[in-house]
């Protein structure tokens, strides 16, 4: 029987992927009229939604379970669960190293969770969630799991194979979230350019943009995660024809050299590469493209690093992330080892973003005198902060408003011209529309 007076506090790690998951279990809690408290130390039962892709994200769920642990022996509260990535991968292996886990579930194992807890799945609400985000940006998870055999990614051991949302599914979970304020949808997966291939045959992201983008409430939507390989020119076509599709792409490369592509199992060459960004620029002159890049996978040489930092140079990418190699066990890339060393990784990243630090730069300068659409999102000290179409929530840089006594609404829309920059950051100032 469900006890209405528990406290329950879940600490969401990782992507925006565990965000969209903790929402929905959220408003399953809160419909099982379960108290939701922002603070762990005055829960009774925390909740730790992990992540379990890298080494870094691994140790801190791992230190965040014990610091929940900790609370639990000290008696501060009576419960602790782990779910999510970190649990559905190492579930055996944490109920013996962290015994003191009430229960250990997988990824959106969302029923047992609530019947641990006394409660049950409320079928009817499955399209709704909880925002944790600001209520204008929401995420929309359009498929869940991956089937491409990148070398170093467990994604697939942790999420299992691509599977897709049905159109109808999304189309109302999207319009629960703009009758709730959101004017931003980010479409996420793990892979979004896979999306409808498994239940309707074939590539459909680009009809689901275009049902999407006829929403009334939406004015933003965009496009994270798109995988470089087969990628659906239509898609392209979409985006350049359509006012409601954010001039803006994410999509994550990993590295350029056809040495380091090969042994990461990416199925795309350099020169394809190449091609498919010269066919966004040409087609939509002012896309703003975002990837990611991994340094120190284990046969990456000098060689290939130096053509990774000549590559960027070259095609002057509007944002940038790093991230070191780690060696994942029941990878095909586990076998390689982890032949470059830490600091050797370290320099790297170091290099690589300080290429791309003079890129922002030049960049920013270029939009000073522009003026641009902004959506403004809150207050720090004596700026409004706001990002433009270029500007990803949560990994991009921001435009920064000088309050100057105006009065605004948060959420909304203004027309700002810039007057500054710095590397990642515009500084704006409000215009008459």
């Amino acid at each position: 029987m469900i006890n209405n007076k528990e406290k329950i506090n879940l600490i969401t790690l990782g992507c925006s992927k565990n965000t969209v998951d903790s929402e929905r279990l959220l408003n399953q809690l809160r419909a099982n009229n379960l108290k939701l408290e922002e603070d762990p130390n005055n829960a009774d039962t925390i909740i730790i939604n992990t992540c379990g892709f890298i080494e870094a994200a691994k140790k801190e769920s791992i230190d965040t379970i014990l610091n929940a642990v900790a609370l639990k022996n000290e008696g501060k509260i009576r419960k602790v669960i782990v779910a999510g990535c970190l649990s559905e991968r190492y579930k055996d292996e944490l109920m013996k190293e962290i015994p003191e886990v009430d229960a250990y579930f997988g990824t959106e194992n969302y029923e047992a969770i609530l019947k641990e807890l006394g409660g049950e799945l409320k079928y009817n609400l499955l399209g709704e969630r909880l925002l944790t985000t600001p209520s204008h940006t929401a995420y929309l998870k359009i498929s869940e799991g991956c089937d491409h055999p990148c070398s170093f990614c467990a994604i697939p051991i942790m999420r299992g194979n691509h599977k897709s949302k049905p159109i109808e599914e999304l189309l109302n979970e999207a319009e629960f979230l703009t009758k709730n304020g959101a004017k931003e949808i980010v479409i996420i997966a793990q892979d979004t350019t896979d999306y409808g291939k498994d239940i309707y045959g074939q590539r459909s992201l680009t009809s689901l943009l275009r049902k999407l983008t006829s929403i009334e409430g939406i004015e933003w939507v965009r496009l994270m995660y798109a995988y470089p390989s087969h990628f659906p020119v239509d898609v392209i076509e979409e985006m350049a024809a359509n006012p409601k599709i954010c001039k803006y792409i994410d999509l994550p490369l990993q590295h350029i050299s056809d040495n380091v592509l090969k042994s990461m199992r990416r199925g795309v060459t350099s020169k394809v590469t190449k091609e498919l960004l010269a066919k966004l620029r040409e087609r939509i002159p002012d896309i703003t493209i975002r990837t990611t890049f991994i340094v120190g996978y284990p046969n990456e040489t000098e060689k290939d690093f130096e053509e990774l930092c000549e590559f960027v140079k070259d095609i002057k990418f509007d944002r940038i992330g790093v991230f070191p190699f780690s060696v994942e066990e029941n990878t095909s890339s586990f076998i390689l080892g982890d032949q470059v060393p830490d600091k050797e990784k370290q320099r790297r990243k170091d290099k690589l973003m300080e290429i791309q630090k003079e890129i922002s730069l030049e960049k920013n300068k270029s939009f000073v005198g522009k003026k641009l659409k902004v959506l403004i999102e809150g207050m720090e000290g004596e700026y409004y902060v706001g990002r433009t179409y270029r500007d990803a929530p949560e990994v991009d840089g921001e435009i920064l408003i000088p309050l100057n006594g105006k009065k605004i609404k948060l959420g909304k829309f203004y027309s700002i011209e810039v007057f500054n920059y710095n590397e990642y950051d515009l500084f704006g100032k409000f215009t008459e529309k």
